[in-house]
């Protein structure tokens, strides 16, 4: 049912719409595998970002999603079970000390059955469109599985969606597919620390180079959210705060 429920979101439900306001475009399809397990990681800049990367690929694309979306009652919590297992979302607990092991386990099922897994490594949507220090878990869930790697640079979902909630007609959706990352140099380094940090740091900086974005490599995209609802707390401008890397 929930395959069923995947190509009639894509085909039928909300793939005709995003195509037909975001005008989608893809490069690098030559990029993505026809078959085997993999691991695609990416920027995220916003909701629609989850929408348009599966809707261009020719396979299905999973992604972790809270369990909280799977468990509501009531006729609403119905729509949530129905809206995101449709749209590829795999359920994990996050809300106990064991999250990322969870995380980690529902990605290594994912993958172990040959499926296509798609990770955010900022862990939030950007606060301010700059790309931010990637999180470790991706590059250890592609070690400890043996599956490529293959960054993503999705560009124009921000403007996408601030211009639909206006009415307006955004422009091009642009996502683009680029070279597997060849995890050879780090072979056997499973559960190596400083491994998961290199690889981490290389597909980062591949995104990058994809999307074009400032790229704030020393500082994570959630403590970047923090300084700037600190900030508006005070009730003091963010735009005469210092940008990281310029004071």
């Amino acid at each position: 049912m929930t395959t069923l429920l995947y190509w009639l979101f894509k085909y039928v439900l909300i793939g005709p719409f995003l195509r037909a306001t975001g005008r989608p475009v893809i490069s690098g399809r030559e990029n993505f595998p026809a078959s085997g397990a993999a691991l695609l990681v990416g920027n995220h800049e916003s909701v629609a970002d989850w929408l348009f990367t599966p809707l261009l690929l020719p396979r299905r694309v999973t992604f972790l999603a809270k369990s909280d979306y799977f468990t509501g009652t009531g006729v609403r919590g119905m729509l949530s079970r129905w809206f995101f297992a449709g749209s590829g979302q795999y359920p994990i607990d996050r809300t106990n000390a064991d999250a990322a092991q969870a995380a980690l386990n529902a990605g290594m099922e994912v993958l172990g059955s040959g499926q296509i897994l798609c990770i955010y490594p900022e862990g939030t949507r950007s606060p301010d469109g700059r790309l931010f220090r990637g999180k470790t878990g991706p590059a250890r869930l592609a070690l400890r599985a043996g599956v490529p790697i293959i960054p993503v640079g999705v560009k124009g979902t921000n403007e996408y969606i601030r211009s639909i909630s206006r009415l307006r007609r955004p422009d091009r959706v642009q996502v683009i597919i680029g070279e597997p990352l060849d995890l050879t140099p780090w072979a056997g380094r499973e559960g190596d620390r400083a491994a998961e940090r290199e690889v981490t740091d290389e597909f980062m900086r591949r995104i990058q180079a994809l999307t074009g974005q400032d790229y704030v490599e020393d500082t994570y995209g959630a403590d970047m959210k923090k300084r700037y609802e600190a900030v508006l707390r005070s009730g003091h401008n963010l735009l005469d705060q210092p940008v990281e890397g310029q004071r």
